[in-house]
This record gives C-alpha cells, sequence and structure tokens, in this order.
C-alpha cells in the first residue's frame, strides 16, 4: 500500500496470461485528468514542486493519479528484471532481401540499396507536374539525378535551401526549423560536392543531397546542445557522430542542427529557448516531439533525409504529426557513438525521410557494421523493385489498444489496413498486447530515471534558471523515483519481451496507429514556459513504447490525413531484425495510400528551376 495509492497490482507469471483475440486482460487506457498548464500557472507549478516537503507531497501526488505506484513501484512482480533491450544474433527469414556484404564502405553499402529501388526513368525536372494541391517529394536519386545530368547542382540547391531557411526562420513565418546552421560550412560541403559530380567522382548517391542533423547528435562544427542553453558550453562537440560520419563519407551536405524538444523530455517539440518547431501543414499546429525539427524539414522539403534520436518514439511521432516516413531500426543496429547518452537502454537514433526509399538508402549508409557477426546478423537490404515486394503478410492487431484513438485516425488506419487486404492479400489477425499502459509507465520510469543519472553531473552544478519550466517539472519527477521502481520496470520489461515474442510466432508485424491524436495546437501561452499537457501528450506516446523498451524495429508511414488536413500515420513494429520486412511493408503501404496526400502549407521546391 503506498502513501496516497490503493493496493498494489499482483502480476501473475508471463506464460499464464492469455495472449488470443479473446483474453479478458484488462486494457488500461491513460486516465489523465491533469488539466494543461502553461504560461503563469506552469512558473508557479514549479516554484510549489521546487519546494522543500511540500514539492515531496506533490509529487506523490502526481504520481499516485498516473498509477506508477500501484503498478510499477509497489507491484509484486515474478519475473527477474531485465536491464537492456539488445538481442541476440537471431536468424530471421525474410522475403526477398540482398544480403549486403560485410566490409562495405558506407558509399558502396549505399550503391547496393540503389539496386533495391524500384525504377524511375524520367527525367527529374521535365516529369509532368502534379497537381499544385498534390504532393510530390523529391527523392535521393531525384537530387543525385539532376545533378548527373547537369540539371542543376549541388550548390544550386543548397543556396535555395539557404534562402528557405531564412524565410522560415524569419519573424513572419517563424518555423524554427533549425538551432543551428552554418551557410559557409553549408555552401563549403556544396562546392566540394559539385566538383565531383564535375569530375565524375561523385562518392554516391547521397553526394550533394542535404541531410539535417537533431541537435542531439554530434556533427562538425557545431556544437551539441541537446535543445538546451547550456549543455553546448558544458560538453564540447570534438567530432561527428559514427552515423553523421558515414554519411559524410557518401557525400551528403550535412545542413546543420534541427530543432528538439528540450532533452528530449516532451513530445510536443515546444522549446523555449530556440522557438518552437511549427507544423508545415498547419503552422499554428505542433510539429512533435523530441525530434521536431527534424521531421518538420522533411515534410517542408528542405531536406529528403533527417537524423533524430529515438528514445520514446522521439522519430516517429513527429514523423506521423508531419506525414513524413520515420524509422527506428533494432536495438544495436546502429551505432550510439557520438549521441548524446540521455537514455542508454532505450535511446538510439533514427532516421526521417521524405519516402520509403530514401529511408533504405539512409539506413544503409549508417548501420554500424563494425561489431563481430555473431552479435548482430549481417544486413539485409529490401527488394523494392515489385509492389507488392513480398507476400502473406500477416499483421497482429490488439483491437482495444488500435482503437484508443481519435475517429479519424481509427477510421483512416483501419481503411488503410483494409487496403492491404484487398490489393496484397494480407491478413490481420486479432491478438491482446497485455498491459499496454503498464509498459508505458516502467518505459518512463526507465527513461526518466536514466536521463537525470546520466546528466547528474551537469545539473548538480546548474542554475535551474538554465532549464525550461516544463523540463524542470520533468527532471523532478524523474528524480523521485526509487530503485525499486526501477528495478521493477526491468522485470516488467522482461514481461513484455516475453509477450511479443511470443506473439511474433503467428505473425510477422504488429500494427498500429502512431498516435492517439493528430498535431495539436500551439498555444501562445506555451511559446516561453513550455506546457504541462499530459492528455495529449499520453496520447501522442500510446503506441510507442515496445520500439523503444523492448528494442523492437518499427517504421511509420503516412496513410492519410483527418478532416483538417493533419497527416495520420500508421505504424508497423517487427522482430528483432528484421528491418527488411518492415521497409517492404512500409513501401507496399506508401504505395497504396501516397497518391492523394495533399502538399503542407509550408513547402519548398529546391529542384525547382530559378
Amino acid at each position: 500500500m503506498g502513501l496516497f495509492g490503493s493496493s498494489a497490482k499482483v502480476y501473475r507469471p508471463a506464460p499464464e496470461v492469455d495472449l488470443g483475440p479473446g483474453s479478458a486482460e484488462l486494457y488500461i487506457s491513460p486516465n489523465v485528468k491533469a488539466p494543461r498548464v502553461a504560461g503563469m500557472l506552469v512558473k508557479i507549478f514549479v516554484w510549489v514542486l521546487e519546494m522543500p516537503v511540500v514539492g515531496w507531497v506533490l509529487l506523490h501526488i502526481l504520481k499516485k493519479d498516473n498509477l506508477i505506484n500501484k503498478l510499477v513501484s509497489e507491484a509484486e512482480i515474478p519475473e527477474p528484471p531485465l536491464f537492456t533491450s539488445t538481442h541476440r544474433w537471431e536468424d530471421t527469414p525474410e522475403q526477398n532481401v540482398s544480403l549486403t556484404k560485410p566490409g562495405l564502405s558506407p558509399a558502396e553499402r549505399v550503391r547496393e540499396a540503389v539496386d533495391c529501388l524500384p525504377a524511375r526513368l524520367e527525367s527529374t525536372l521535365a516529369a509532368d507536374a502534379p497537381p499544385s494541391s498534390s504532393l510530390k517529394r523529391w527523392t535521393i536519386m531525384d537530387f543525385s539525378r539532376a545533378y548527373s545530368s547537369g540539371e542543376t547542382t549541388p550548390v544550386q540547391v543548397a543556396k535555395r535551401f539557404l534562402a528557405a531557411v531564412k524565410e522560415s526562420s524569419g519573424p513572419t513565418m517563424n518555423m524554427a526549423f533549425f538551432i543551428s546552421c552554418n551557410p559557409e560550412d553549408v555552401l563549403k560541403q556544396a562546392e566540394e560536392s559539385t566538383l565531383r559530380y564535375q569530375t565524375g567522382t561523385p562518392l554516391s548517391v547521397m553526394d550533394g543531397v542535404l541531410v539535417a542533423v537533431k541537435d542531439e547528435i554530434d556533427c562538425l562544427p557545431y556544437p551539441t546542445t541537446g535543445g538546451t542553453r547550456w549543455l553546448g558550453k558544458a560538453r564540447p562537440c570534438e567530432a561527428d557522430a559514427a552515423c553523421v560520419a558515414q554519411l559524410r563519407a557518401c557525400g551528403a551536405v550535412l545542413a546543420g542542427k534541427t530543432n528538439m524538444h528540450e532533452l528530449g523530455a516532451g513530445t510536443s517539440g515546444i522549446n523555449p529557448h530556440h522557438g518552437s518547431a511549427r507544423n508545415p501543414y498547419n503552422v499554428g499546429k505542433v510539429a512533435g516531439g523530441s525530434s521536431s525539427g527534424s521531421a518538420a524539414v522533411v515534410c517542408a522539403g528542405l531536406c529528403p533525409v533527417a537524423l533524430g534520436v529515438d528514445g520514446g518514439g522521439s522519430v516517429r511521432m513527429p514523423a506521423a504529426l508531419c506525414g513524413v516516413v520515420g524509422f527506428k531500426p533494432t536495438a544495436g543496429r546502429l551505432s550510439n557513438a557520438g549521441v548524446l547518452p540521455l537514455n542508454w537502454t532505450v535511446g538510439m537514433a533514427g532516421i526521417l525521410a521524405g519516402t520509403v526509399e530514401d529511408a533504405v538508402v539512409a539506413y544503409s549508409a549508417i548501420v554500424d557494421q563494425s561489431q563481430p557477426s555473431y552479435l548482430r546478423p549481417e544486413l539485409n537490404l529490401p527488394m523494392l523493385t515489385s509492389t507488392p515486394s513480398i507476400s502473406n503478410v500477416r499483421l497482429a492487431k490488439y483491437g482495444k489498444w488500435f482503437n484508443d484513438s481519435s475517429e479519424d485516425i481509427r477510421t483512416c488506419c483501419d481503411k488503410a489496413l483494409q487496403t492491404l487486404h484487398a490489393q496484397y492479400g494480407w491478413e490481420t489477425l486479432d491478438v491482446t498486447v497485455p498491459e499496454i499502459e503498464e509498459m508505458r509507465l516502467a518505459h518512463y520510469v526507465t527513461i526518466g530515471s536514466e536521463c537525470t543519472a546520466s546528466l547528474a553531473k551537469y545539473l548538480d552544478k546548474l542554475k535551474r534558471s538554465e532549464i525550461g519550466w516544463d523540463v524542470r517539472v520533468a527532471l523532478a519527477v524523474y528524480g523521485s523515483f526509487s530503485s525499486r521502481a526501477y528495478l521493477n520496470s526491468q522485470r516488467l520489461r522482461n514481461r513484455q519481451m516475453f509477450f511479443h515474442k511470443e506473439i511474433f510466432k503467428t505473425a510477422d508485424v504488429i500494427v498500429s496507429p502512431m498516435t492517439g491524436v493528430t498535431a495539436y495546437t500551439l498555444q501562445d501561452d506555451a511559446l516561453s514556459s513550455g506546457e504541462l499537457d499530459y492528455i495529449n501528450g499520453a496520447a501522442l506516446i500510446r503506441y510507442s513504447i515496445a520500439g523503444n523498451f523492448l528494442g523492437l524495429p518499427a517504421i511509420t508511414v503516412m496513410v492519410g490525413q483527418d478532416k483538417g488536413g493533419l497527416p495520420i500515420g500508421l505504424q508497423f513494429i517487427g522482430r528483432p531484425w528484421s528491418e527488411a520486412t518492415l521497409l517492404h511493408i512500409a513501401f507496399a503501404m506508401q504505395e497504396a495510400c501516397s497518391k492523394n496526400h495533399r502538399k503542407p502549407v509550408v513547402f519548398y521546391d529546391l529542384l525547382k528551376k530559378d
């Protein structure tokens, strides 16, 4: 019995839990009742929270309302803890893949990926223009063809990009896509790329292609701020992160550091220090977080690809809200070297891209093959030369969870599954994924505990005024978690790993909406203080957790828009190391749904002739 709570939950052994469609397992939807707080109210709340004794009592009340005591901290759980989400080598059978040779350079892997893409034979700039209201995203291959043919050059595209960044960053638009963008560095990279094309020696199809980098990943010559005002000074950036270095080796033009929710501690992307990234589909809406800027720049056509970091859906959530592809591979598939260590066991780099094809190319470039093959399977790339490129796909759907979303999202995602069945014959299997809310809370305890531990050496010396008001609340809650809460969270991780592996014995992927709501309104009173909006936050993160807490690969792709024209994403969660299968499925979904997508309100055509 907790100080403020009712009796704690007693869990049955995981093998005794029914995972079938008729399971009596209780689905708990987050019962979040706290009103939205922003502006002066959030400041008052922080002042009270940071008061001795009074703040401690308030924290316990908050945790009671979130069921953390009952479902996690004080629960009786029979399983031992599982401390990491890494997966052993598994020989996962996948259809229609190309096995890359070990020891290839990033550029050589990109060449292998290009051979897996569908043919696009038309001249890039001479292609028939789509209707002005429909969406045409230029791909990596489009840029490469335009450069190779001489229709344009990386320098010309870089100048258009810099003009667009200047315009979108100005007081009229205030899109806040980037925290830092160095025009001289961008032009220098573009000039070097242009010279390589002129001499017939491009490094890869990514040569000269703009790629933005979330400001949680080291990329010279920029500091890595993590969305703060102070971290870039306290932790100097001395080298490119591993994934950035691989992109640079392919000739990519690193376009700058994108905006993010401060320390990744939120789902909206609202940042009081660097401005709040706005959604290109509706500038009055949030872009989502924490990789807000990366999602928004891809959505707006400024870059075909951007890097993000995903610790709790932070790549996939904003990707869904902005209508782009968000891809998080299996834990361990990409190197975390040079990524801020904010959450060791749940976070990793991920890819945001305009198309699934671009996600494949970027993935091939940044995959980590430095480890021995016995620690992880060799790299499979999906052969996307036909649609559908694989057959007999089984999609596991937990109805109660799937339907815990807005009516527009529920209807759109159901229609997408019907389309997959009608066009490709893929079957949807009804299953139960138990303890969804328990897993969310266990992940929250885990990511919060790891965040405060990783930042302790900085936070102990930092003035609280250096931190945004909403993040001060998050850090106070994170720091209140006990060792018992952390250990019990890892026991719940063990249970969930068992449940998901059992489901994957009969299904290829688990399917769900990516978010429970579409992008919500960016309120003026939150711009300088941040906001505490736990209702929308819980809805945004509802479907994200398994990918991070269990280290499973996951991808989201746009399948439609709500009545207000805001994007809706569908998510596929796969077995460990099954990235090729996920990319196959996402490509098929994209091809079935993309023809009617509308263009964002803020959109730049960087291949348009001057």
